[in-house]
């Protein structure tokens, strides 16, 4: 590599303890390997030793590894390397920094895939904290090795520098489109990309195409040069043999609406054909990035209206996407009465984010399709934790992506276009989804009845003037669906009648006792479903209803103060979070009639033990202390028994949190306390 060489001594020890620390079979092993490292970052040539390792294809001389051995020792190398950048940057000496510069092309071109991962990672590392200038020749090299520019350049190679380029784009979106010495890079690097994607080899069209739509959501100079070249392009690249090509194609055309809907707008015939082709497609990550392009187009002012010729060629699709795959069934598992599991920590955090960031974005919980399962809406997760290596494992990841109800799908995403588009084109889209209502709402297998009742519930807001007639018909079957044995199907049915209840709850009187109370009636009970899923979709259901029919329910206030409290005693702590939201939006439209002494003496000790039972430390605090502030409002001087201990006990929590900001600050070993309780 260098002049510079290692001391054979400290390699073996490093390399021995770079293994041990990615074995996850000997912890103690791994325990002492990290004590070691931890260690040897005070050595000033640590970075020198860790490149030495990591751009060795095999042991150095006098080194004994397997194979497998030493491809532990090179990942933890490169690992090392890019905290070690990441944290030490400006304390590590030119002549490191020069080691590893040397480093990261050579191991962009190793055989090894997962190398060659770890180098890229170093390198836009490098970019993130020293700037392109103080790397000036990464990018021409990494093009030259992309292009295959000398013609002596490996498939690796050029897959690897292109990996590296796509990764450096995504996390220096900044440093590559402003100015540098009077040019931006951008327009240096993207007919580079452009061509690139003309490559043979499937990964470096896939990565180019990545890399362009790092961009292509952004208006820029380089984009705007370059829009035709690129447009003829993705044309050409849509019939690519190649999955993850066609679908950073799908991305581009769903980042070319918001951008150029002006270049879109003459092929939108053919794009809508080309898009339902990849959504009615075998792979679902192609297919729900095709189905993006529906919301795009649906969600944008000016170019929905060009959708409308094609509507009756799309819903069917939307419509086939929207029933659980036969995968997704297997992983919901089928029946369950769990309502007596606890739940596990990992099942609680996720519900109050969602909740947390639902509240924040409008001021009140969605109601759009895409939260068509529980109520807490089907958040969309771009991106990775930063901290986590590909390769290496994150601690929170326990698999549960793989559950249908935790992750963007196919489904979801068919479901919130058919809600756009409800919103859009109102009638004609009734129209089309109305053969398959009466088709699917009563058929015997339950994913076809449940998808038909997902459809009905997504068109409620787009549609209601005209759904409105038949639903005296269709609300009866929807509240027997209550009773279906399928617990996917009676989730679905709870969230569905909630998006219908403001109808219900604005009848007159007489319809209002033939289909609001048994409404009412049936979410109220399925809040205490046998399956705690159900439970959740119930919930949800009601504070919607709560918020449709306001003061309507101050008659009923009895049996549903009293379903609450029933709530309270049998609730897991997921679902406490979505009962805290009942009460509290309850107290927000009722106001003072919950200060009768037969509602709040029934409350008032449900939610107090449940208070009591909270540690100062649980987050669960939050929606709690909210949802109290709301019963305090309406409940008035009714309250005042309460509020003393109440207060104090904030008062409390809130010294100690600044008696604990005060320790860490004067002792690095104490972890600084959790700020949001202050």
């Amino acid at each position: 590599m260098s002049s510079w060489e290692p001391a054979p001594d400290s390699l073996q020890q490093l390399a021995a303890c770079l293994k041990d620390s990615l074995s996850g079979f000997d912890k103690s092993a791994q325990k002492q390997a990290d004590l070691m490292l931890q260690q040897a970052k005070n050595s000033p040539d640590i970075n020198n030793y860790l490149a030495y390792l990591f751009s060795s294809s095999s042991p150095p001389n006098g080194l004994q590894f397997s194979e497998q051995d030493f491809h532990l020792v090179r990942s933890a190398a490169g690992i090392m390397l890019k905290n070690n950048v990441r944290s030490e940057w400006k304390s590590i000496p030119e002549s490191n920094l020069q080691l590893i510069k040397l480093a990261v092309p050579m191991c962009l071109q190793d055989k090894n895939s997962q190398i060659r991962n770890f180098a890229g990672n170093i390198a836009t590392e490098i970019v993130r904290r020293g700037g392109l200038l103080s790397w000036p020749e990464l990018l021409p090299q990494l093009l030259d090795l992309v292009g295959n520019t000398s013609g002596q350049t490996s498939n690796e190679a050029q897959e690897g520098a292109m990996s590296a380029l796509a990764k450096i784009c995504e996390d220096n979106f900044r440093q590559l489109t402003k100015e540098v010495n009077g040019q931006r890079p951008l327009n240096y690097v993207l007919p580079h990309f452009i061509a690139a994607t003309k490559s043979p080899l499937p990964k470096v069209r896939a990565g180019a195409l990545t890399a362009i739509n790092v961009f292509t959501p952004r208006e820029s100079q380089a984009m705007l040069n370059s829009i035709d070249d690129l447009l003829q392009h993705l044309f050409v690249l849509a019939s690519d043999d190649n999955v993850d090509v066609r679908r950073q194609v799908c991305r581009a055309f769903v980042h070319l609406v918001e951008t150029r809907p002006d270049k879109l707008q003459p092929h939108i015939s053919g794009l809508v054909d080309y898009i339902i082709s990849q959504q009615k497609g075998d792979d679902e990550d192609l297919a729900c990035e095709a189905a993006e392009f529906w919301l795009a187009v649906g969600e944008h002012d000016n170019l929905w209206r060009a959708l409308e010729p094609y509507i009756n060629k799309i819903i069917p699709v939307l419509l086939e996407c929207m029933v659980y795959s036969g995968e997704d069934i297997a992983l919901l598992g089928g029946a369950s009465d769990d309502e007596e599991e606890e739940d596990r920590e990992e099942d609680i955090r996720p519900a109050f984010a969602k909740k947390a960031l639902a509240r924040k974005a409008n001021g009140e919980v969605s109601e759009s399709a895409d939260q068509a399962q529980n109520g807490n809406g089907f958040e969309k997760l771009s991106g990775m934790d930063d901290d986590t290596e590909e390769g290496e494992i994150d601690d929170y990841d326990d698999g549960d992506d793989a559950n249908p109800d935790e992750r963007w799908t196919i489904r979801k995403c068919s479901a919130a276009a058919l809600d756009v588009f409800a919103r859009d084109f109102q009638s004609p889209v009734f129209e089309a989804i109305f053969p398959y209502l009466s088709q699917h709402l009563k058929h015997e297998e339950w994913p076809q009845r449940e998808a038909a009742v997902l459809a009905l519930g997504a068109v409620a807001d787009g549609c209601m003037d005209v759904v409105v007639p038949h639903l005296p018909e269709l609300v009866p079957y929807l509240i027997s669906l209550l009773e279906d044995s399928e617990p996917v199907v009676r989730q679905i049915t709870c969230w569905t009648l909630g998006r219908y209840s403001s109808w219900a709850a604005n009848l007159e009187d007489t319809d209002k006792d033939q289909f609001f109370l048994p409404l009412m009636d049936g979410i109220l009970r399925h809040m205490l479903d046998k399956n705690k899923k159900v439970q959740e979709a119930a919930a949800s259901a009601f504070a919607n209803l709560e918020e449709k029919a306001g003061k309507i329910l101050e008659p009923y206030c009895g049996p549903i103060i009293q379903q609450f409290v029933h709530c309270f005693a049998k609730y897991k702590d997921r679902n406490m979070y979505i009962l805290y939201d009942c009460v509290q939006t309850l107290a927000e439209h009722i106001g003072p009639a919950m200060a009768a002494p037969e509602l709040s003496g029934k409350l008032m000790p449900a939610l107090i033990d449940r208070y009591n039972r909270v540690s100062d430390q649980s987050r669960e605090l939050f929606p709690l202390l909210e949802c109290l502030s709301y019963v305090a409002m309406a409940l008035g001087d009714a309250f005042a028994p309460y509020a003393e201990p109440i207060f104090l006990r904030c008062v409390n929590i809130i010294h100690v949190n600044l008696e604990q900001t005060l320790a860490a600050a004067g002792n690095p070993i104490i972890d600084q306390p959790d700020k949001d309780f202050l």
